[in-house]
């Protein structure tokens, strides 16, 4: 029998008296600025500050309050009266492109796990439309975050995020082979301090084994010689096989064209605007590109999640927005610490809610450091602060002390979609029946994404029947990368197609032949920005500094557009004005 996730039993009884208890703690914590209550089966959060953080940390002590006793999560209902967030970025025009479209599934969202589902969706023959208000897909967190496909160290097995975890960690190799897409599967290494001895690993290990996550115990020795340029002060660690590293952005664009090729529509620069209900169903959802009439609609909207919920009818949990920021280091950097690893008891704060950041190995072969978390109101600010690149590389540095920023080719900060109760919310929803919720997907959401996509592709098929789709391929081409190929294979793609002998980007090694083949895939892409996520020209150490004209010049005669009409992202962001001369 499938269940979407363990969930302890509500402990409701006749009695009310927690609530008062929790307002009680929350007046004498916050002296009266905030009050809970109950409504249908969800807790509301009501009261002002002009400190953010208060807020959250108001929200933290509700919702720990009302574990177990309802139905919903908490509803963050409180004023902010500080600086107004911004609203929502939306396309700057309106069509009809989708008016009257009716199908089976609309998908909110064209993340990670957004683009996941509606391939998953694609085993059925359904009719299945991914909405997406960003210019391409993984533009906001699943192209702005670490890449780590985590083994679980930190999850309890009282959270929906251990259970998907681990299911999803088990299929990367599966999936990224189906889709081609580079993933290393090298471990995860945690190093201690000299001052923890050896011996007190080994009985964590009893922790770790609760919780099925592989792991063995490296002395000094032993971890130096896998990794030679730790923090001198460092003295033993703990090995877990099972993490791993991929390429984020590609994996989304990978999901998403393999929909594609299996009959799902991927409409991009389609924002939601409304919903329209009867009791409990939705009726119509409105767009900017017209109204469409789904059977089920899969709420994958990220950091929006509580907006669609809100929309539908729906809404029983809150978003709080948490922003990480990341540096990515040249690629000569790359030897100085060949796999992920971390290093715990430095005197770095303890309670942050993050996975608490690393060194990563990409699988591009750059160190990546990060993220910190910061609480704030701004779903969409993307801003990068010194003050958070240097606290990173200070907790960093004590993992290896020949880290410095003067390593760093660029950096990017993204925003988590985190629930007050810091857990997953998979589920149909709670009092409109046709909607389905993948939302509060935060660390480790890219790790859970492929066993949500199936547990989300059940429960809209508990909605509509369906029957498999004898003709679906797993498997997705890639581009192929000329510079990764052996000598004969790639003097025989040269002599086939001279194009892939022409190299534009000499930092990542990418040729003219594989920037048109980025522009020639499924799933439209016609910027700057769509190039370099799918093919890496202009990821090195220049920046594009070099090639990123070129690369322009490419995009214009390809889609037969004026070289000024080329765009770096999404509308607006042309690159030149006009001619000079």
């Amino acid at each position: 029998m499938w269940r979407a996730a363990r969930r302890p039993p509500l402990q409701v009884g006749g009695s009310m008296d927690w609530i008062a208890r929790t307002n009680q703690q929350l007046g004498e914590r916050f002296g009266g600025r905030f009050t809970v209550r109950t409504e249908r089966e969800h807790l509301v959060l009501e009261g002002e500050s002009g400190d953010w953080q208060e807020i959250v940390n108001a929200g933290f002590l509700a919702a720990k309050a009302a574990k177990h006793k309802i139905a919903g999560c908490l509803v963050n209902d409180t004023k902010f009266t500080g600086k107004p967030p911004a609203p929502m970025r939306v396309p700057g025009f309106e069509d009809q492109a989708l008016e009257g479209a009716r199908p089976d599934v609309l998908v909110v969202g064209g993340g990670v796990v957004g683009c996941a589902i509606a391939r998953e969706l694609t085993r059925w023959k359904l009719d299945v439309l991914l909405a997406e208000k960003e210019c391409d897909v993984a533009l906001q967190t699943s192209s702005r975050n670490d890449g780590m496909v985590h083994p679980g160290l930190d999850l309890s097995k009282g959270k929906q995020k251990y259970w998907y975890n681990r299911r999803g960690n088990a299929a990367y190799d599966r999936v990224c082979d189906e889709l081609q897409v580079p993933f290393a599967r090298e471990g995860q290494y945690l190093c201690f301090p000299k001052k923890v001895p050896t011996a007190l690993l080994y009985i964590t290990k009893l922790y770790w084994n609760y919780l099925g996550v592989p792991n063995k115990v490296l002395g000094k020795k032993a971890l130096f010689r896998i990794l030679p340029n730790l923090h001198p002060d460092l003295g033993c660690g703990l090995y877990f096989p099972t993490a791993g590293c991929v390429c984020p952005y590609n994996l989304t664009i990978a999901y998403a064209e393999n929909a594609i090729q299996n009959g799902a529509m991927v409409s991009l620069d389609t924002a939601v605007l409304g919903m329209e209900a009867e009791g409990d169903q939705i009726k119509a959802v409105r767009t900017n590109r017209g109204t469409i009439y789904p059977k089920v609609v899969v709420n994958a909207a990220g950091v929006f999640a509580e907006d669609i919920a809100k929309m539908a009818g729906d809404r029983f949990f809150s978003i709080h927005p948490r922003r990480g920021t990341n540096s990515i280091l040249d690629k000569k950097a790359g030897p100085i610490v060949r796999y992920n690893a971390s290093t715990l008891l430095t005197g770095h704060a303890k309670g942050a809610h993050t996975k608490g950041g690393g060194v990563i190995q990409t699988v591009h072969h750059n160190l990546l450091l990060g993220p910190d978390a910061v609480e704030t109101p701004e779903k969409e600010s993307f801003a990068t602060a010194r003050e958070s690149i240097s606290t990173v590389f200070d907790k960093q540095r004590k993992t290896s002390d020949k880290l410095h920023q003067g390593q760093i080719i660029t950096y990017f900060a993204g925003v988590r979609a985190a629930t007050f109760e810091e857990d997953f919310v998979i589920r149909r929803g709670l009092y409109t029946k046709n909607i389905v919720h993948a939302a509060g997907i935060q660390s480790p959401g890219l790790t859970a994404a492929p066993a949500i996509a199936e547990d989300i592709a059940k429960l809209v098929l508990e909605q509509i029947e369906a029957v498999p789709n004898g003709d679906f391929d797993p498997i997705r081409p890639a581009i192929v990368h000329a510079a990764e190929l052996p000598e004969a294979e790639r003097d025989a793609l040269i002599a086939s197609n001279p194009d892939y002998g022409v190299i534009l980007c000499r930092c990542e090694q990418v040729s003219r032949g594989e920037i048109l083949a980025a522009l020639r895939r499924p799933l439209p892409c016609d910027s700057v920005d769509g190039v370099k996520r799918r093919v890496r020209v202009g990821m090195g150490r220049c920046q594009g500094g070099f090639c990123g004209p070129l690369v322009a010049q490419i995009i214009a005669k390809e889609l037969g557009i004026p070289l000024e009409q080329v765009r770096k992202s999404g509308a607006g962001s042309e690159i030149l004005l006009g001619a000079t001369k």
